[in-house]
């Protein structure tokens, strides 16, 4: 038996392919029991996301059928070889290790694949699909993921707009916000989200306003949170401690004398600002006020590159413990030191499904 991957992901296939053959995750032990019977495969586990759908299994050969696993996935006769890629042995299980830590993701170090990938595994292991082989791979890969998490700096630091906004406000507010008032400004869908990432940190309550009354309405009720007439907006930032602005105005709606006016009247309180706004909601003088605190989409986005610069910088880390790992879990497998060799009629790069060559990316 051979230990396989065989995939396709937003690295091959664009997402018009990928929904074809995407998985649910309650139906992922049916399709994993379909797949096991009709690909005459020993164990097998299905991971699906929104960003890719893989196979993992155990096999006699896979060179040849992989093709038509997805068209079982799909229901469909389309060609999906195209979008591809086969690994066996070590270079699967490498890139198992490289996938559940994150490192193959679209923002490198995100931490949500490890727990999706898990989750797979249970499934399938619940279900009776898996074995010694994708046991042991699974369990060495979640801790593959673990070492890397602690040894290294990968996921450190935010990628993303709202989680760097979410970031700053810690700072501030000394990293509780569970007491804090939040006020979204405008339907921006990047402000929408700063708002989303500030809301999972039990944020005390969630103000909206709106020039649109009826869209403050629909979007407060999305966050439990109560709409404000636009016309009120300076009345409730008395009431709130983070404002995110992302209007489409022309000009400034916040200017430094309107919330000169206004810091007394919150007792001097920290407010802190994040606009969005292209052009900008909030003039760039406030922040000369004492306790109030601005930054505008330029400075998130130079902090969420910074951030990425640093996690790019900890990959070759990262790969050298994926490389010792896998190699002493092959060891595991086979009594002898494992070489990994192209089939004698396989191009340099690839494997043959078909007559088609696979993209190993």
């Amino acid at each position: 038996m051979k230990l396989f991957v065989a995939g396709l992901s937003y690295k091959t296939a664009p997402v018009a392919i990928r929904e074809q053959v995407a998985v649910p995750a309650g139906r992922l032990a049916c399709c994993g029991c379909r797949l096991k019977l009709r690909g005459n495969l020993s164990e097998v586990v299905v991971v699906s996301t929104c960003n890719r759908v893989e196979i993992y299994g155990a096999a006699p050969i896979m060179r040849g059928r992989v093709e038509s696993l997805f068209q079982e996935l799909g229901g469909s006769e389309l060609d999906f070889s195209p979008y591809l890629y086969v690994k066996e042995g070590v270079e699967a299980v490498e890139h198992l290790f490289s996938v559940i830590s994150g490192l193959d993701s679209m923002v490198i170090g995100e931490t949500e694949i490890t727990g999706q990938v898990k989750q797979a595994y249970q499934t399938a292991q619940a279900a009776k699909l898996t074995g010694r082989l994708t046991n042991r791979l699974f369990q060495t890969a979640l801790q593959t993921a673990k070492e890397i998490r602690t040894q290294t700096g990968i996921g450190r630091g935010s990628t993303s707009v709202g989680s760097v906004a979410v970031e700053l406000a810690e700072r501030i507010f000394d990293r509780d916000l569970s007491e804090k008032a939040v006020m979204i400004i405008g339907a921006g869908k990047m402000g929408e989200a700063c708002v989303r990432h500030l809301a999972k940190k039990a944020a005390r309550a969630v103000l909206v306003t709106n020039r649109s009354f009826e869209r403050a309405v629909n979007l407060a009720n999305e966050f439990g949170g109560r709409a404000v007439h636009f016309d009120a907006l300076l009345s409730a930032i008395k009431e709130v401690d983070i404002v995110v602005s992302s209007t489409g105005c022309p000009h400034t709606i916040l200017n430094r004398d309107d919330l000169a006016a206004i810091m007394p009247a919150r007792g001097n309180r920290p407010l802190f600002l994040v606009d969005i706004a292209v052009p900008r909601d909030i003039a760039a003088d406030v922040q000369e006020l004492p306790n109030v605190y601005l930054y505008n989409v330029d400075h998130l986005e130079a902090i969420v590159r910074e951030n990425v610069r640093l996690r790019e910088k900890e990959l070759a880390h990262c790969q050298g413990i994926i490389a010792d790992r896998a190699t002493a879990l092959m060891a595991r497998f086979a009594p002898t030191p494992v070489k990994t060799r192209q089939p004698s009629n396989a191009p340099e790069h690839g494997w043959v499904l078909g007559g088609l060559t696979a993209c190993q990316t």
